[in-house]
């Protein structure tokens, strides 16, 4: 899966934009301009998928951009990390058990999972080859 979302640029009567998600609801913010909206869009993003994560609620899929959206993607190591809890989730693993698989600590492992935490991409990479998954990267036109 693609985490990235489609948007909703809304102008502001005073100037600026307000973002929503209709994928992710808790996913709001605003911006002085255009490009201001937009990289507070990711920020919002990737904290209130964070959320998901916290609340142990399975991650959204991200239906298709409709005229006006704007897809934004969260930052890659974070893709990466609710990917690895998504398939966790799916195969219904544990942290202990993916722990034991990898020789790892459940402490280790918790951290590997929690977006807000610095992770190295292959520590992820690994955890998510120990639950069948593999991480492919894509770069697209900037929007």
């Amino acid at each position: 899966m693609q985490y990235s979302y489609p948007c909703v640029l809304n102008p502001e009567e005073g100037g600026g934009f307000w973002v929503s998600f209709p994928d992710v609801p808790g996913a709001l913010t605003s911006g002085k301009d255009r490009a201001e909206a937009i990289a507070m869009a990711e920020d919002a993003l990737g904290v209130a998928l964070a959320g998901y994560v916290r609340e142990r609620w399975d991650i959204p899929i991200p239906s298709p951009v409709a005229e006006g959206q704007v897809l934004v993607a969260v930052p890659p190591i974070v893709a990466a990390k609710l990917a690895l809890y998504s398939a966790m989730r799916a195969q219904g693993i544990t942290k202990v058990a993916l722990a034991a698989r990898l020789g790892l600590s459940e402490s280790v492992v918790r951290r590997l999972l929690n977006p807000d935490h610095r992770s190295h991409i292959g520590q992820v990479e690994k955890a998510l080859r120990a639950v069948g998954r593999s991480l492919v990267v894509e770069d697209r036109a900037a929007a």
